[in-house]
């Protein structure tokens, strides 16, 4: 399970510095959030996909995440429009779907897009170690930023001791159907699972005492701000400003 998919080129965005790039994507986010109606969230959109041009991700991988968020959105379409108390309305056979219940989940649905690119290539195309560097510098607690890192290296770890648990199951001719046996072999999975995670963590808290761990990962490299950074950063912000104000003085 490899979650740094991203991480890996030689965009512009892979090579500025992460502190700028989460500076630049929080005020994105935030205006992007808090801006409304149609045009406002469609413009960000437009701007979160110039940035994901420039980044270069791989199609398969945006394709897979953009599917996967936009899941979680079509519940909202299923309910917002037969939900929203506003008029006016129209009828499509027994239903009655509101207009500005329409417009509203339009909007959310570009604002979450627009989100989701901006945080591709912005946050994606950096390695959670240099994310978890960078939030040192934002004097965010050492101890919670290794949980945070600690937590993403070994859930690719507990993934594979998943997957190897799931194929003995199937080798032994599990198919899964709505039947107790198959609710008591799942349970059986976790159960398995959350004692190989236990046992895994035992094991690794051994072997960072034996290395001396003392609750920090040291440095050996820092950051370097450079002008290139300082562009970029202030060019994302600049716009992602500029499409907010636009709202209030067209």
């Amino acid at each position: 399970m490899h979650l740094e998919v991203f991480a890996e080129g030689d965009s512009l965005f892979h090579k500025t510095d992460p502190r700028v790039k989460i500076i630049a994507l929080s005020v994105f986010a935030v205006f992007c959030a808090i801006s409304q109606g149609i045009l406002v969230p469609g413009m960000y959109l437009i701007f979160a996909v110039i940035l994901i041009i420039i980044a270069k991700p791989s199609f398969k991988g945006l394709m897979e995440r953009l599917f996967a968020a936009n899941f979680f959105v079509l519940f909202i379409w299923l309910f917002v429009p037969l939900t929203y108390g506003s008029s006016p309305f129209f009828r499509f056979w027994i239903l009655k779907f509101s207009v500005p219940g329409i417009i509203y989940c339009f909007s959310i649905t570009l604002k979450c897009n627009a989100i989701v690119l901006a945080t591709i290539a912005l946050i994606a195309t950096s390695t959670v170690f240099d994310l978890a560097h960078a939030m040192l510098h934002f004097k965010i607690p050492a101890r919670l930023v290794t949980l945070f890192f600690l937590f993403y290296r070994y859930i690719s770890v507990m993934h594979e001791e998943y997957t190897k648990i799931k194929r003995a199951v199937l080798a032994r001719g599990f198919v899964p159907k709505t039947s107790l046996h198959t609710y008591k072999t799942y349970a059986y999975l976790v159960g398995a699972l959350l004692l190989k995670s236990f046992e895994r963590s035992d094991e690794v808290y051994k072997a960072m005492l034996c290395r001396g761990f003392k609750g920090f990962f040291p440095l050996l490299e820092h950051f370097k701000l450079r002008l290139r950074d300082i562009f970029v950063g202030s060019i994302i912000i600049l716009f992602s400003t500029a499409i907010f104000v636009f709202q209030w003085v067209k």
